[in-house]
C-alpha cells in the first residue's frame, strides 16, 4: 500500500499544474509517495492516480456548520482540577462561563472537557464528568451564546448529556476505543465527531510508546476509525481527524507527525491540530511552565496551517487569532 503526502505550498506564485489542497488555501504540485517497504519518492501531482488527485484536492464539506475554506480556531475550556496547563482555574461555573464568553470573541468552537487526559491522569467517574460539563454548557446556551460547542470526552453517557445540554460536536480523544457506545450517541444525534489517535490510557500512554512508523501507523489507525464511525452511521461529512500530538508519543514522534501533517488530507476529511502548550514545546522551547508556552504554541499552529490543517485546538485564542490574521494577510487571497 502506498501513502501520499502532498507537499503543501502557499506561495502566491502558483504553477498552472498545481492542485488545491483539500479545496483550501494551500496548493501542491508535488507529492511524496511513502511505503512501508520502499524508499520515499517524489512525484508530480498530475502524475498521481486520479482517485488520489480527487481525494487530496476536493473541498472539504462544512463541519458543524463551519466552512473549512479558512483555518478555524477551537478554544480549550477545561473544567477540571488537574489539567496540565489550566487545571483548577475554571472549576467554578461562573469562572468557566466568563472564560467561555471571552474565548468566544475569537474562537469558532469552544471545546469543554471535564476529565484531564494529561499523561498520568486518572479516570473520572461518568457522573462527576457530567456534573462538571453539562451545567456549564446549558448555562452558556441559556445566556444566548451561539458559538459551536464540542464536548471533550471518551464516554458515551457524557457526550449524550452534553449534546442534550446544547453541545453540537463530540471530540473523542480515544476515537471510540474507550467507549464504543459514543459512536451510537453521535450517530443518533446527527452530531459531528472528532476522532483522535491515542494509545492505551492517559495513565499509561507515555510508558515507552513504540511505532513501526509513527506517521503511517497513525494514518492507518485513523482510516480504520473513520470506517468504524461510518459503519456506526456517522457519514464522512461529519468526521474530523486529529493525529493526537502528545498522546502516546515521544518528542521525536510529535515532530514527525507535525512535519508530515499534510499526509492526513489523504483521509478525505478535515484535520485538527492540537499541540497547544504541550510538553514537547516546553522541552524544545526551554519553558518548563505550561502557561508560558504560547509563543512556541503559535509557531506549531502556524506550521499546521501552512500544511492545510483546518482547525487549531488552542488555549490562547486571541493570540492565535491575531497570528492567523497576520499569516493570512501575508498569504493574501486567503479568507479570514
Amino acid at each position: 500500500m502506498d501513502y501520499v503526502r502532498p507537499i503543501a505550498m502557499t506561495d502566491l506564485s502558483r504553477p498552472d499544474a498545481a492542485l488545491p489542497l483539500a479545496g483550501g488555501w494551500c496548493w501542491f504540485d508535488r507529492a511524496e509517495v511513502l511505503s512501508r517497504h520502499e524508499a520515499p519518492r517524489i512525484v508530480a501531482a498530475r502524475d498521481l492516480p486520479s482517485d488520489w488527485q480527487d481525494r487530496l484536492s476536493a473541498p472539504r464539506l462544512d463541519f458543524a456548520g463551519l466552512s473549512m475554506a479558512a483555518p478555524r480556531v477551537m478554544g480549550i475550556l477545561n473544567v477540571t482540577p488537574d489539567s496540565f496547563s489550566d487545571g483548577g482555574r475554571f472549576t467554578d461555573p461562573d469562572a468557566a462561563i466568563a472564560q467561555a464568553r471571552a474565548m468566544a470573541l475569537g474562537a469558532d468552537v469552544l471545546d469543554i472537557g471535564g476529565e484531564s487526559t494529561r499523561p498520568g491522569a486518572a479516570e473520572v467517574e461518568v457522573a462527576e464528568e457530567i456534573a462538571r460539563t453539562a451545567p456549564v454548557i446549558a448555562a452558556l446556551r441559556a445566556a444566548g451564546l451561539t458559538t459551536a460547542i464540542s464536548i471533550d470526552t471518551r464516554k458515551g453517557a457524557v457526550a449524550q448529556a452534553a449534546l442534550s445540554a446544547g453541545a453540537g460536536i463530540v471530540n473523542d480523544v480515544a476515537a471510540m476505543g474507550f467507549d464504543p457506545a459514543i459512536a451510537g450517541v453521535a450517530a443518533q444525534a446527527g452530531a459531528p465527531i472528532i476522532l483522535m489517535h491515542s494509545i492505551k490510557t492517559p495513565a499509561t500512554m507515555q510508558d515507552d510508546p513504540v511505532y513501526d512508523d509513527v506517521l503511517l501507523d497513525v494514518y492507518d489507525f485513523l482510516a480504520a476509525r473513520i470506517a468504524q464511525a461510518e459503519a456506526a452511521g456517522i457519514p464522512a461529512a461529519r468526521i474530523m481527524v486529529d493525529p493526537g500530538i502528545g498522546f502516546g508519543k515521544t518528542l521525536a514522534h510529535n515532530l514527525s507527525l507535525i512535519r508530515g501533517l499534510s499526509l492526513f488530507h489523504g483521509l478525505g476529511v478535515p484535520v485538527l491540530l492540537g499541540a497547544s502548550r504541550k510538553r514537547f514545546i516546553g522541552t524544545i522551547g526551554q519553558e518548563p511552565q505550561a502557561d508560558r508556552r504560547m509563543p512556541g504554541s503559535l509557531a506549531v499552529a502556524l506550521q499546521g496551517v501552512a500544511q492545510g490543517a483546518q482547525m487549531l485546538r488552542v488555549h490562547d485564542v486571541s493570540e492565535t487569532r491575531q497570528a492567523l490574521f497576520l499569516w493570512q494577510a501575508l498569504n493574501k487571497g486567503i479568507s479570514q
